[in-house]
């Protein structure tokens, strides 16, 4: 969404705004999410910095409603994932709603029911196409898009307009020093950057899903792909071992902190906004975070870009949505559905669109457009302008398919011994690729 196509939104943003509020339920009332006196619907919900501010006005729904929530767990979604395939295992299903991703769902086979029959027609008809889309799996919508995400580069401004810095690295490297538009120039950059133990050039996820789509998306930007067209795994390529070295040479390098291979989003988070790494690729998600003073040293020094492009002149764009889902097994669908209703509703992805997250209603990216510009927030208009662009160009998911986890807790720890050293890059692949086969073959994909 270039400068122009925003402020195409903000010109209908005052109408666009104001029609956004009538059409959506903005009171919450019991004439709107409807009256369950003495209901309790029990969640296990995703936590961590980005997620909590929504959670704050779940009072609302209970007042209006009646009802109670029990958040009988919140955890990282990798932790979340494991409880709730104990649950799986146990027969445990006793609770109502959980946290989702579409990364996530194609693998928890029909615990979870078709939205389609308890949420309301235009409550789905307010929702991106696309969005919904992907949350449905085997044709049924079994998860609501809360928000969704894709990578993007935040930098430290003042790095790039130091002139020493520019003079120093146009020296060492032979071409000038300004925000990478590739990853070989990325990986240049944090190098240069890198005053280990102290500072740090950038960091990067380092075990479970997390690094194996941050290793997916480096893939199909280096050209490569993860499955050819029949499902075997191609990922041991020259592109894929291109990208593992990508990786390596930073840590060899000391350019991440020694650390990172136990690293998830929140320490990537506290990384940036504690002003001791030099570039983050990263979820919107902490945008008004690191530019808040009161929570990042970075405030007001936050630079940000589309993600680099790699060997296939591709960018990085890995994407998915965080959604809630519903349990076949909840006593309470109809009080659960108001209350994933509630969560999803115009208003709620407004608060969360004001943190940097990514709305999956259509008239949120309106409304939040309008609001940021009326209010003078470049910082802010500039996230939702590359953002939306990175959206709208760059966007693409891991295979939506049930063994992706299974498939991804293979390749994940081959990638920390190839970066540890302790297996070549090639070898590593090789090993995950025969691991992946196997997979494949065992769900009927081979």
């Amino acid at each position: 969404m270039k400068r122009r196509t925003f402020n195409k939104l903000l010109a209908g943003g005052a109408l666009g705004a104001l029609a956004g509020r009538m059409a959506s339920a903005d009171e919450v009332t019991s004439a709107v999410y409807g009256s369950f006196d003495g209901v309790t619907v029990r969640a296990k919900l995703i936590g961590g910095a980005q997620y909590e501010t929504l959670y704050a006005e779940i009072p609302k729904w209970e007042a209006a409603t009646g009802a109670k929530v029990d958040v009988i767990s919140r955890k990282n979604h990798f932790e979340l994932d494991r409880e709730i395939k104990q649950d799986i295992a146990a027969g445990t299903l006793d609770w109502d709603i959980g946290s989702n991703h579409t990364s996530f769902a194609p693998q928890y086979g029909d615990i979870y029911m078709d939205l389609n029959s308890v949420m309301k027609p235009d409550v789905l008809a307010a929702f991106d196409a696309l969005a919904l889309k992907n949350s449905t799996v085997d044709g049924s919508l079994v998860q609501m898009p809360r928000h969704s995400d894709v990578s993007n580069l935040y930098y430290q401004k003042s790095l790039y307009a130091d002139q020493g810095n520019k003079d120093a690295f146009k020296a060492k490297y032979g071409y000038d020093l300004a925000p990478p538009e590739t990853f070989d120039q990325f990986k240049d950059h944090a190098i240069f950057f890198a005053k280990a133990p102290d500072f740090f050039g950038t960091q990067y996820p380092g075990k479970d899903e997390a690094i194996t789509g941050r290793f997916y998306e480096m893939l199909v930007a280096n050209g490569g792909a993860l499955f050819d067209d029949k499902w075997n795994p191609t990922f041991n390529s020259a592109a894929g071992v291109k990208s593992v070295m990508w990786f390596k040479d930073l840590y060899d390098a000391k350019a991440v902190p020694a650390g990172v291979l136990n690293y998830l989003w929140d320490d990537l988070g506290a990384g940036f906004a504690s002003g001791t790494v030099a570039l983050d690729l990263d979820w919107a998600g902490w945008a008004a975070y690191f530019n808040d003073p009161a929570n990042s040293k970075v405030a007001n020094d936050v630079g940000l870009i589309r993600a680099p492009k790699g060997d296939g002149g591709k960018r990085a764009g890995w994407s998915g949505s965080h959604s809630f889902s519903i349990t076949k097994t909840s006593q309470n669908k109809d009080a659960a559905a108001s209350l994933v209703t509630f969560l999803t509703s115009h208003d709620n992805q407004m608060i969360e669109a004001r943190k940097g997250l990514l709305p999956t209603r259509t008239q949120v990216w309106k409304d939040i457009a309008a609001e940021f510009g009326a209010a003078g927030n470049d910082f802010m208009v500039e996230v939702f302008n590359t953002y939306g662009q990175s959206m709208a160009e760059d966007a693409f998911t891991p295979p939506l398919i049930a063994p992706w986890i299974e498939v991804s807790n293979e390749i994940f720890p081959r990638l920390q011994k190839a970066i540890l050293g302790e297996m070549t890059a090639q070898a590593a692949l090789d090993e995950a690729a025969a691991a992946a086969t196997r997979i494949m073959q065992d769900n009927g994909y081979l």
